[in-house]
């Protein structure tokens, strides 16, 4: 598995390229003192220990992510923050998520929906409802596509289909496939790292069949000098 494999250096690249925003999608779920939250692809912890501190003593944060070498790496830092006892992390894949229906007040996915297969996306937003609770929130950073891509991300999707087990995430239409699944998006940001689309989406889950239809674009795209 390609994530065991670079384990090691996946915790520099995160810190590097991802850091920002990922800290951007942890401030708009805004995890609250008290709330149950899943991480899904947790990879090394860090927003796990993020969520968990916000969570404070009353709440909990799980964690689900394919690569057991993640899951090693992920629970050595949240022992090393004193937050064992607010954390449960386990090795499984979301397109069956092993918990209760209506269990999470909130969903984070930080550069993993990206990574799913285009049949598989519909169903782990499937799942992502059915553990959420009625008012319920999922937060995605994810590449994402537009009606006209640029040059660069034709490029990157060609490097893409020639080295897949290096290459593994590629730009999908985050906001369709939400909205698509019956998610409301509430609040989406969209910037841009090493000239690829990126998209920031908080959503709620839609509990009438009227409403599915996004209430507010935040901000429009913009571009992100640092990581171009």
């Amino acid at each position: 598995m390609a994530y065991n494999r670079m384990s090691g250096v996946y915790n520099l690249l995160s810190a590097v390229f991802e850091k920002k925003h990922r800290e951007a999608g942890l401030h708009k779920l805004s995890v609250q003192s008290g709330e149950t939250v899943l991480e899904i692809g947790f990879g090394t912890g860090r927003a796990i220990v993020s969520m968990a501190s916000a969570a404070g003593d009353k709440g909990k944060v799980y964690g689900i992510d394919i690569s057991d070498a993640m899951l090693h790496k992920a629970g050595r830092r949240v022992r090393k923050a004193r937050l064992a006892k607010r954390v449960v992390l386990q090795r499984g894949d979301a397109v069956e998520l092993p918990y209760k229906n209506a269990f999470f007040d909130a969903i984070f996915m930080s550069f993993t929906f990206e990574l799913f297969d285009a049949t598989e996306i519909a169903i782990v937003l499937q799942e992502c409802k059915r553990v959420l609770k009625n008012d319920g929130r999922l937060c995605v950073v994810a590449l994402s596509k537009k009606d006209e891509d640029s040059f660069t991300v034709h490029l990157y999707e060609r490097v893409h289909r020639m080295f897949p087990r290096y290459v593994d995430c590629r730009p999908i239409y985050v906001r369709q496939s939400l909205e698509g699944s019956g998610f409301r998006a509430a609040d989406a940001t969209d910037v841009s790292m090493w000239g690829l689309p990126l998209s920031i989406i908080l959503a709620r889950k839609a509990t009438t069949a009227g409403d599915t239809q996004p209430i507010r674009d935040i901000s429009p795209a913009t571009s992100d000098k640092a990581d171009a």
